[in-house]
C-alpha cells in the first residue's frame, strides 16, 4: 500500500526517480512497474535494501523492464548524488527520524532538478501526539521518532527551502487504531492478542483491496489519518 500517490507525483518515462529512506522499496518498485524510468532506492538499513533488491530482481525475472534500478545504502542527511540529479524525489516517513530535518530537506532539494517534484510524508500530528503520551517506547528508542510535526510546521520547513506546495492529502487512517493498540498493550509485546488480530486485518486488506474498505479508509482519512502527504515543486514557475 502506497503512502505517496504515484499519479500525483506525475512520473513520466525517462525520469530519474529517487526514493530516500526507501525501506523495503514499495514506492521504488511501484514506480519501476509503471514507467520507463531510472529508479534509485536509498536506505540506511541493509536488511531493508536486501528486500528491495529481491523485489526488483523478481520483477526483472517476471517481465523484462525497460527501465533501470539501483538500491544503495546511504544517509538522508548526506545524499551521495550530484546537485539537480532527479526529476522526482520521494521521502516517506523519514524526516521524523532525522536528528537534523532541516539538513535532510536541504539535501532533498539539492538533488532535485529545477521544476522537479518532491513528495514528503510524515505522521499526522494528533495521533502521533497521543502515541507519545501513551508510550515512551513508541518514540524513545534508537532510530525512533524524535519529533512531531504540526501541519504548519512541515509546510514552513519545506517553504524555507524554496518549495512550492502543489497538493496535500492524508493517508492510512486504518493504521491509526493499530498503533494506538500497540501503545496501549506495549510496543514490544508482540504476543498481545488484540493488536495481533488487528494486524491480520490490515494484512488481509492489503492483499484484497476491497472497494468498501477503501471507501471506509477514505472517509476516515478526513477524521483521523495516520500520515500527511505533501507534494511540492522546486522553483517558482507556475508551469
Amino acid at each position: 500500500m502506497y503512502t505517496i500517490d504515484l499519479r500525483l507525483l506525475g512520473l513520466q518515462n525517462g525520469d530519474q526517480f529517487l526514493d530516500v529512506g526507501c525501506g523495503n522499496g514499495r514506492h521504488s518498485w511501484g514506480m519501476y512497474k509503471v514507467a520507463d524510468c531510472s529508479v534509485f532506492a536509498l536506505d540506511i538499513g541493509q536488511e531493508d535494501l536486501q528486500r528491495a533488491r529481491y523485489t526488483f530482481t523478481m520483477l526483472d525475472e517476471q517481465d523484462h523492464r525497460p527501465g533501470t534500478w539501483l538500491a544503495i545504502r546511504g544517509d538522508a542527511g548526506n545524499l551521495p548524488f550530484r546537485d539537480s540529479s532527479f526529476d522526482k524525489v520521494v521521502c516517506s516517513e523519514v524526516l521524523e527520524h532525522l536528528p537534523d530535518d532541516n539538513r535532510g530537506v536541504k539535501e532533498l532539494v539539492r538533488v532535485l532538478k529545477e521544476g522537479g517534484i518532491l513528495a514528503v510524508s510524515v505522521p499526522n500530528y494528533f495521533p502521533e501526539a497521543v502515541y507519545w503520551r501513551l508510550s515512551r517506547s513508541y518514540h524513545n528508542t534508537p532510530g525512533g521518532h524524535i519529533r512531531i510535526y504540526r501541519k504548519k510546521g512541515i509546510l514552513d520547513l519545506l517553504g524555507r527551502h524554496g518549495l512550492r506546495v502543489l497538493a496535500i492529502h492524508y493517508k492510512h487512517s486504518l493504521h491509526t487504531p493499530y498503533w494506538l493498540l500497540r501503545c496501549i498493550f506495549g510496543i514490544d509485546n508482540k504476543k498481545a492478542l488484540i493488536p495481533s488480530l488487528y494486524h491480520k486485518l490490515l494484512v488481509w486488506d492489503l492483499r484484497n483491496q476491497y472497494r468498501i474498505v477503501r471507501l471506509l479508509d477514505d472517509i476516515c482519512n478526513r477524521i483521523f489519518p495516520k500520515s500527511i502527504v505533501i507534494y511540492a515543486k522546486k522553483g517558482d514557475d507556475e508551469g
